[in-house]
C-alpha cells in the first residue's frame, strides 16, 4: 500500500446515520466525569501518596516510584488485548469491571504493609487503568459521533478530564495531612466507586450498526495487516511517542531543574503547576483551528512550539519571568496528543478497527512515557547539568513537529467521500 491508499473508515460505523444524539451526549457527559475521578484516583493521587508511603514502609521514595513505573508499563503491555476487546465486544463491561477493579485495588493499598504488596496492587491498577481509562473511552466517543461531531466530543471529555490533577492533587493532600494516607485511599475508593463503575454500567451502550446506507452496501473491514503497512501510520506513532517522551521528560525533572537555577521550591512546583490550565487551552486552541487547517499541520505547529520553549528554557532559566514565558509555549501542547490522536487515527482508518489500531499505537508510547524520565536521570548524571537534558527535549519536540507535519503531505479521504468513490466503481 503506498502512503497516499489512507484506509478510510466505514460510514456506518460510529455515529453515522441513525444514532441517538442525546444518547451520545449522556455518554460524553458521564465519560468526563468516570475519566476526571478514575485519572485523580488511580494516576495523580500516587504523587501525593509517595513520601508517606516510603516512610510507612521503610523504603526509598525510589523503590515506591519503581512500582508507579510497573503500572504503567502493565497497562502498556495491555493495550493491544484491550483495543481488541473493545472492537469486538464493546466497552460496557471492560470499563465496569475496570473501575470497579479499582475500587477494590485501592481498598487493597490502603491495608499493604510491604513493598512487594505495594507492586502488586500498583500492576493491577496498571490493569484495571488499561481497560477504563482514555482509550477505553475513546473508543467509546468514536462509535458515538460522526467525524465532523468527533472533535467537539474529545474536546469535551479531555477539557473537563484535564482538571483531574487540578482537583484531585489538593484534595488527596489535603485527606493525607488529615487523616493518613490510608485513610485518605478508602476515601478515594468511596469517591471511584460512586462515580465510576454505576455510570459505565448504566449509560455505556454499544452505537447502532446500519448495514446499509443511501449510498450503498456496508464496506468491507480493513485488514489490519494493510493499516500497519502504511507509512503514515508509523509516522504519527512516531510523532506521538517522541512527544509523549518530552513531556514525561519535563513533567519528572522541570521541577529540579528550576530550583538548581536559584528558584525557590514553590516557585517551581507553582509553574509546574500551570501545565493542567495550559493542557486544556491547548486542546481548545486545536480543537478551533482544525476546522481551519488540517489537524496534523496545527498539532506539528504546536510541537515547534514546544520544541523552541524547552530548547531556550537552560539559557533564560534564572529569570522567573521568562521561565513562565516558555512553560507557557511549552504546555500548550500538553494535551494536545490526547484529542488528536483519536480523530487523525479515526480519520485515517476504518473505526470497526479503532481501538486496537489505537492500542498498538499506545504500546510504544506508553513505554516511552515509563522510560524516558530515566535515560534523562542518566544523561543528567554524566553530564552534571539540565542543559543537555533540555536539549535532548527539545529535540525530541522537533521530531515529533516534522513527523507530524510529514503526514500532512499525505491526501486524507473523508470516509463518506471514499465510501462513495467505493460503490460508484
Amino acid at each position: 500500500m503506498t502512503p497516499s491508499d489512507v484506509v478510510a473508515a466505514d460510514p456506518t460505523i460510529g455515529g453515522h446515520r441513525g444514532l441517538d444524539s442525546g444518547r451520545a451526549k449522556a455518554i460524553v457527559a458521564a465519560l468526563a466525569i468516570t475519566q476526571t475521578v478514575g485519572y485523580g484516583t488511580l494516576y495523580y493521587a500516587f504523587a501525593v501518596f509517595l513520601v508517606p508511603l516510603a516512610a510507612d514502609l521503610n523504603t526509598s521514595t525510589t523503590a515506591v516510584t519503581g512500582t508507579f513505573t510497573a503500572s504503567v508499563l502493565a497497562s502498556a503491555a495491555l493495550a493491544v488485548p484491550v483495543g481488541r476487546w473493545l472492537d469486538r465486544r464493546g466497552a460496557r463491561a471492560l470499563m465496569t469491571a475496570g473501575s470497579l477493579a479499582g475500587t477494590l485495588l485501592l481498598v487493597a493499598w490502603s491495608q499493604l504493609h510491604t513493598l512487594g504488596q505495594l507492586y502488586a496492587v500498583q500492576i493491577g491498577i496498571g490493569v484495571a487503568s488499561a481497560a477504563c481509562l482514555y482509550e477505553a473511552a475513546f473508543a467509546v466517543v468514536i462509535a458515538w459521533h460522526t467525524a465532523r461531531r468527533r472533535p467537539s466530543a474529545l474536546l469535551a471529555l479531555t477539557v473537563v478530564a484535564g482538571f483531574a490533577s487540578t482537583i484531585f492533587l489538593p484534595l488527596t493532600g489535603w485527606l493525607v495531612e488529615q487523616h493518613g494516607w490510608r485513610t485518605a485511599l478508602l476515601v478515594l475508593a468511596a469517591v471511584q466507586a460512586v462515580l465510576t463503575t454505576p455510570l459505565h454500567l448504566i449509560v455505556l451502550r454499544a452505537a447502532p450498526r446500519n448495514q446499509r446506507t443511501a449510498h450503498g452496501p456496508q464496506l468491507p473491514a480493513v485488514r489490519l495487516r494493510d493499516v500497519f503497512s502504511d507509512r503514515v501510520f508509523w509516522l504519527l506513532t512516531a510523532g506521538f511517542t517522541t512527544n509523549m517522551a518530552a513531556i514525561s521528560i519535563v513533567t519528572v525533572h522541570l521541577v529540579a531543574a528550576l530550583t538548581s537555577w536559584g528558584h525557590t521550591a514553590t516557585f517551581a512546583a507553582g509553574v509546574a503547576g500551570l501545565f493542567g490550565i495550559l493542557s486544556v487551552a491547548g486542546r481548545l486552541a486545536t480543537t478551533g483551528l482544525q476546522r481551519r487547517y488540517r489537524i496534523s499541520t496545527v498539532v506539528a505547529v504546536i510541537f515547534a512550539v514546544q520544541a523552541l520553549a524547552i530548547g531556550l528554557l537552560p539559557f533564560i532559566g534564572r529569570n522567573a519571568t521568562a521561565v513562565i514565558a516558555a512553560i507557557i509555549g511549552f504546555g500548550l501542547g500538553f494535551g494536545v496528543s490526547a484529542i488528536a490522536k483519536p480523530v487523525l487515527l479515526a480519520d485515517c482508518y476504518d473505526t470497526r478497527r479503532y481501538a486496537t489500531i489505537a492500542g498498538t499505537m499506545v504500546v510504544p508510547m506508553t513505554i516511552a512515557k515509563a522510560g524516558a524520565p530515566l535515560a534523562a536521570a542518566a544523561l543528567h548524571a554524566r553530564s552534571g547539568t539540565y542543559t543537555s537534558l533540555l536539549l535532548a527535549t527539545a529535540a525530541l519536540c522537533a521530531i515529533a513537529a516534522v513527523t507530524l507535519w510529514t503526514t500532512s503531505a499525505y491526501p486524507r479521504h473523508r470516509p463518506e467521500t471514499a465510501h462513495l468513490q467505493e460503490t460508484s466503481s
